[in-house]
């Protein structure tokens, strides 16, 4: 089966690797070509367009940043819209607003295209390794062409129904919880260490009990080492989510107080020039407030 990339971040990558080594013919096209060397080495396709890999196969995957990234893709000379032939599916992956993916629904509907959405469920080493999930949302007999996709990218895929916005408000939701997490770990650590606490003490007490979660394993980890540098996420891209959630619960009519917590800890960090790390830099932006160093 051959398969259209376009998107060549961490994630994408990961993900990339997964179906290059699932025995996939991908053809793979990014902005920065540079970025793709690696992945050619192992062997997938450069596609010399963002219309040469919509056209390459039947289906064609984007992880890109943000909104922005998506619409340019989809709607430029030569993008998706133009481009994707009619009946092939345009799988969509990265984690993105549900205004854009209505927007995106109906473009595609209007071409006889049909869209998918399948975020992934965890940092890009999980992805690299075959243990994330994969969220998947649209009509049953797309999801059904693209289940061996999935299963060669994630440990397990969560059918969320026919419908793409409905993954997408799962991922914007698993984001918020994991965000508003982080973020009261970083409270908690700080609240420890101002009693004298050695935070790889509360990291155990925490980890051995009620959390004994990968995601609090993980990121109580980076905080405890305060290896911010070790980017899953970076900060700039979890206030995004940050936004898109409080975005999705203005829409819908839900409260989210707790995500206005989380998007205030991202935008201090930022502040203070943390952007490109990752968004467990949350704890540290917490550690100032509390007058630690």
């Amino acid at each position: 089966m051959k398969i259209g990339f376009i998107g060549a971040g961490r994630m994408g990558q990961a993900m990339a690797r997964r179906l290059v080594a699932a025995g996939y013919e991908l053809a793979i096209f990014n902005r920065t070509p540079g970025k793709i060397a690696a992945l050619l080495q192992s062997g997938a396709l450069e596609a010399a367009s963002l219309a040469a890999a919509a056209r390459h196969g039947e289906a064609v995957f984007t992880m890109l940043a943000d909104d922005a990234a998506l619409d340019e893709i989809a709607t430029a000379q030569g993008g998706l819209l133009e481009s994707l032939p009619a009946g092939s599916i345009h799988v969509c992956s990265g984690t993105h607003g549900i205004g854009v993916i209505r927007r995106l629904k109906a473009a595609h509907a209007a071409r006889g295209q049909i869209l998918v959405t399948a975020p992934m469920l965890g940092r890009p080493e999980l992805v690299a390794s075959g243990e994330a999930g994969v969220v998947v949302a649209g009509p049953p007999q797309a999801r059904r062409r693209c289940a061996p996709l999935f299963a060669a990218i994630g440990r397990r895929s969560f059918e969320a129904g026919d419908d793409p916005e409905s993954a997408t408000a799962i991922k914007i939701a698993n984001n918020f919880v994991l965000g508003c997490a982080i973020e009261a770990m970083g409270e908690g650590f700080a609240l420890v260490r101002k009693f004298g606490v050695a935070p790889e003490v509360f990291h155990d007490v925490m980890t051995d009990g009620l959390f004994a979660a990968s995601a609090y394993k993980v990121y109580g980890r980076i905080i405890v080492e305060q290896s911010y540098d070790r980017v899953g996420q970076m900060a700039v891209l979890g206030l995004k989510d940050a936004n898109l959630a409080l975005a999705a619960g203005e829409a819908a009519g839900v409260p989210l107080p707790s995500g206005n917590v989380w998007r205030d800890r991202l935008v201090g960090a930022i502040a203070h020039g943390d952007g490109a790390k990752d968004w467990a830099v949350m704890a540290l932006e917490q550690a100032r407030a509390s007058g630690l160093a």
